[in-house]
């Protein structure tokens, strides 16, 4: 009879740990944090954390309306995200027990939500983080290191999304990498390495190997102008891609032959986004120097206009054809009123040029012919 009751015992504490659906190990004195997703309708209702092992029996640990906090428990509820989570702290082996998320429904039955076995230990936990809560920033990446004792399937799940199991896989465009290692103290290591961080990958995700659990939250804030301008900088001393070290043992996860997709077992290389204000500033330069070069270039066409309009002055030698058998003398070109001063006696033609040389010889020539008309009326004279 104390035989039979010792299996049914058995059974029960098996099928109460089965039912529990998430099996989570803390160690002694250490403290934990459960998320709990609810429906949009829910929002307005009452959350709270109960205690129990039975299906029915369920004491109240903490809740959401008072008080919201309890000796080593405490509650807060995230409207905007429709997650509540429960804080446990300094755990002891007499908090081992199943614990359930509860939306309290007014005149009807409450709604369980999540199911958690806890179970907290002495000695070294078979699945623990180095903490619970990373942060990244936008387009970088975040590492986080499962270590566990255990054997069994190892995934990397999103809180009520997609699993990436193998080598790696994506999250909405965001890099997921798998890798099983051991440390410096030969304990085994899932690595988990999330690259090109998009703002929406804030949410709580789960480090799976075999039946164990953890949660861990991931917060990814935006770049300060001190990072983008540290990134840059870095990036111009050394424009390759830094590979995470492993250790001499590292080795990938197995995979366990479930559909992941087109990116099953395959590498994926994610561009990080180029910076809008790096962008616009190469931009500006660019309109920058056209726009110079544009004023320039207006520039030496107004002034090769401005040469092209000027007269061009030649000398004499220039206005007439070379010729070597013709030599020219240099004239001055007077119009007609100015030969009629030189000699009232001369009727130019109005169309005929003179130069000053004919003019002087023919004034001589009339003064000698006058001068001896006069000799040669002398005789003549009466006395």
């Amino acid at each position: 009879m104390a035989l039979h009751l010792s299996l049914l015992l058995l059974l029960l504490l098996i099928f109460y740990r089965l039912s529990a659906g998430r099996h989570v190990s803390v160690k002694t004195g250490g403290s934990i944090t459960f998320p709990c997703s609810y429906d949009l309708n829910h929002i307005n209702h009452v959350k709270y954390w109960c205690k129990g092992l039975g299906w029915d029996v369920c004491s109240y640990v903490v809740r959401t309306d008072y008080p919201k906090s309890s000796g080593k428990n405490s509650i807060s509820d995230d409207i905007n995200k429709r997650i509540f989570t429960v804080t446990m702290t300094d755990l002891e082996p007499e908090d081992s027990e199943n614990y359930r998320c509860v939306v309290e429904i007014n005149r009807g039955p409450d709604i369980r939500i999540q199911w958690f076995y806890l179970s907290v230990t002495p000695g070294t936990p078979e699945l623990y983080v180095d903490q619970q809560e990373v942060t990244g920033v936008e387009g970088g990446s975040v590492t986080v290191r499962c270590y566990y004792s255990t054997s069994g399937d190892m995934k990397w799940c999103r809180m009520g999304g997609d699993c990436v199991r193998g080598y790696s896989g994506t999250f909405h465009g965001t890099s997921v990498r798998l890798m099983r290692t051991s440390d410096a103290n030969n304990r085994k290591v899932l690595t988990v390495t999330m690259s090109g961080l998009k703002m929406e990958n804030t949410d709580w995700y789960w480090c799976r190997v075999g039946e164990l659990e953890m949660p861990v939250h991931i917060t990814v804030s935006q770049q300060t102008a001190t990072q983008r301008s540290s990134k840059m900088t870095s990036t111009t001393q050394d424009p390759t891609t830094q590979q995470p070290s492993a250790s001499p043992t590292a080795e990938p996860v197995q995979n366990d032959n479930t559909s992941q997709g087109a990116e099953g077992n395959m590498e994926e290389v994610h561009q990080r986004p180029i910076d809008v204000k790096v962008l616009l500033i190469s931009l500006g330069m660019l309109v920058v120097v056209t726009a110079g070069i544009l004023v320039a270039w207006k520039m030496w066409r107004k002034h090769n206009n401005k040469a092209e309009n000027q007269p061009i002055i030649t000398s004499a030698q220039d206005r007439f054809p070379d010729n070597d058998d013709v030599t020219y003398s240099t004239v001055v070109l007077k119009r007609k009123t100015q030969q009629k001063l030189q000699t009232k006696s001369a009727e130019p033609d109005d169309n005929v040029f003179y130069s000053s040389l004919a003019l002087q010889v023919t004034t001589q020539h009339r003064a000698a012919a006058a001068q001896q008309l006069l000799t040669e009326r002398r005789p003549w004279s009466s006395p």
